[in-house]
């Protein structure tokens, strides 16, 4: 991606200069989190579209521009979930086109299933993000929304990424973050550590929804996961903030 191809508004270039200082993956352990999941599918998009005011449909729209996914393309969804951005991808590729999802939760894949799973195209896989079921440089692009903080290694999730994508292709990260400055950020945790439990008892999941808050705890910041993706083997890595920081949207080209 060249200067003129980033994202706009508030990109950051990626530079060598910053050192990873938080941790590098879910501490919590995979088989807990695959049943949380499991176990708030059935109103995980419901729970999405409250706390989030209903912006979510805007952001997976940004991250399907910052792929630059054109008709008759190719794309791999990692962390699908509910396959709503796997249904934005179809979207954006056509019915000439191929997009693959993948989750570790079956339950979340049953739901995507009536989403998506009848889309031309689209094809739903039971499968780890850090040993994903595809071949090397299958895919135009890659994508992965709010599953990131989830994986028990982050430079891992994105290698294993771009090996799916093909040369030139991109690799596109959509993710909770934190904003600053500091003081905002405190607040925005403490306001999320009572929203999100909250809102989850609301649909009788309050213990579930209990963990999203605290997987923002040790958190990379937009700066680090840019450093990692460049680890991971990407190039011309930029991010944009979106939701006045509360979110974050990168972009990797695969070299």
């Amino acid at each position: 991606m060249t200067e003129a191809q980033r994202p706009a508004g508030n990109s950051v270039d990626a530079g060598s200069g910053v050192q990873p200082s938080s941790r590098k993956g879910n501490v919590v352990p995979e088989p807990r989190v695959t049943t949380m999941f499991d176990s708030i599918a059935p109103v995980y998009d419901r729970m999405n579209t409250l706390m989030t005011a209903g912006l979510d449909g805007r952001w997976r729209r940004a991250a399907v521009r910052a792929t630059q996914l054109r008709y008759g393309g190719t794309a791999l969804d990692v962390a699908c979930g509910t396959g709503k951005l796997t249904a934005a991808l179809a979207g954006a590729v056509g019915p000439a086109g191929r997009v693959v999802g993948v989750d570790l939760s079956q339950a979340m894949l049953d739901v995507a299933a009536g989403a998506c799973g009848r889309l031309p195209g689209v094809e739903l896989r039971l499968g780890n993000a850090l040993a994903l079921p595809v071949e090397d440089g299958s895919f135009e692009a890659a994508t992965i929304a709010f599953g990131l903080r989830n994986l028990s290694s982050f430079e891992d999730g994105f290698r294993e990424m771009a090996r799916a994508v093909r040369s030139g292709g991109r690799v596109v990260c959509l993710e909770l973050s934190v904003p600053r400055p500091r003081f905002m950020g405190r607040f925005y945790r403490g306001v999320f550590r009572v929203m999100a439990p909250v809102v989850g008892a609301l649909f009788r999941r309050g213990a579930a929804y209990s963990y999203l808050p605290h997987s923002l705890d040790g958190f990379p910041p937009a700066e680090e996961i840019a450093a990692t993706m460049r680890r991971a083997g990407l190039r011309d890595v930029s991010f944009r903030r979106l939701a006045l920081g509360a979110v974050a949207l990168h972009v990797g080209t695969v070299a």
